[in-house]
């Protein structure tokens, strides 16, 4: 849905097509000229204007981590393939989904040796997948068309200059297909602000018209604040071993001023979802409003990286 911010291969430097516009730079001069890049798309998203000189709301300091604190790391960690050994240092591989291949391109797969149910990513983006619950109709042709698409694309200039996605060499990888005793898939969605877990997130009906978002504290006390999508009327009960969750979310979060740590939870089986470095690309829609700015004091930028 954010499609007007696009990389462009051009020698040494970019070609970013926004608005209508092509903007062409020189390698060592883009961090500048994204910041101006980045005031406009948020103008347009939100339409606020906004402040990178003195960010205080949530969404504005989600927008100056991207350019300033653009960390080797997070790339690596935004890599749904390379954080996988990066969360088996941390806190164990009993945490993973089992992975079942990576490949380089969709006609290096071999479908025969995959299982009859199986989730395909793409490595380096958000939402890039394909749940695959019967392979007898699965379809290959269509599949390929998509993931094609997808791995001559830089996500880092999908949704607003989420920079981390920048230098990720795209793979496709294959996971086991996970479900819960009730058929669901149910992932918690772990707020961390400067090392330290605050929220946990539950998203309802995520792939429909009634998507919804309850936000509770880690006491699983319901808060009174929306962030884009309304409030569950369905009564969402704590998850297994939530305490948990929380640990193994501050073990991985403890080096960043923002992230999002996702876990899935399986009948209380914990497993590591992904980390999330600019959550909704920092433009999730507060209700009441204030609690963007209560938020945004909550996180406390580090330095500049540049």
């Amino acid at each position: 849905m954010f499609d007007f911010i696009e990389k462009i291969k051009y020698g040494e430097g970019l070609r970013i097509k926004f608005g209508g516009y092509v903007l062409s730079f020189e390698r060592n001069k883009c961090e500048k000229d994204f910041s101006e890049i980045l005031k406009k798309w948020y103008k347009k998203r939100t339409g606020k204007n906004l402040n990178l000189d003195n960010p205080k709301t949530f969404n504005e300091k989600i927008q100056w981590l991207k350019i300033y604190d653009n960390t080797p790391v997070k790339a690596k960690l935004a890599d749904k393939y390379l954080v996988r050994d990066w969360v088996k240092n941390k806190i164990g591989d009993e945490y993973l989904i089992p992975l079942l291949g990576v490949w380089d391109k969709f006609d290096e797969i071999d479908f025969n040796k995959l299982p009859e149910q199986f989730v395909l990513k793409a490595n380096h983006g958000s939402h890039w997948n394909i749940i695959v619950k019967d392979k007898s109709k699965f379809n290959i042709k269509k599949s390929k068309k998509i993931f094609d698409k997808w791995m001559k694309r830089n996500y880092a200039f999908k949704a607003g200059l989420e920079m981390q996605y920048n230098d990720i060499k795209p793979k496709i990888i294959a996971e086991k297909y996970m479900e819960d005793s009730h058929g669901e898939l149910n992932d918690y969605k772990i707020l961390c602000f400067n090392g330290k877990p605050k929220f946990v997130w539950v998203d309802c009906g995520r792939y429909s018209n009634e998507h919804t978002k309850n936000i509770y504290d880690l006491n699983w006390n319901l808060q009174p604040f929306t962030m884009t999508y309304p409030i569950s009327k369905q009564d969402i009960p704590k998850p297994l071993h939530l305490d948990k969750m929380i640990e193994l979310a501050e073990k991985l979060c403890h080096d960043f001023a923002f992230v999002r740590v996702d876990f899935y939870n399986v009948d209380g089986k914990i497993y590591f979802g992904e980390m999330t470095f600019t959550s909704m690309s920092g433009v999730d829609k507060f209700s009441p409003e204030k609690y963007d700015l209560e938020l945004g004091e909550m996180l406390k930028l580090p330095k500049k990286e540049v």
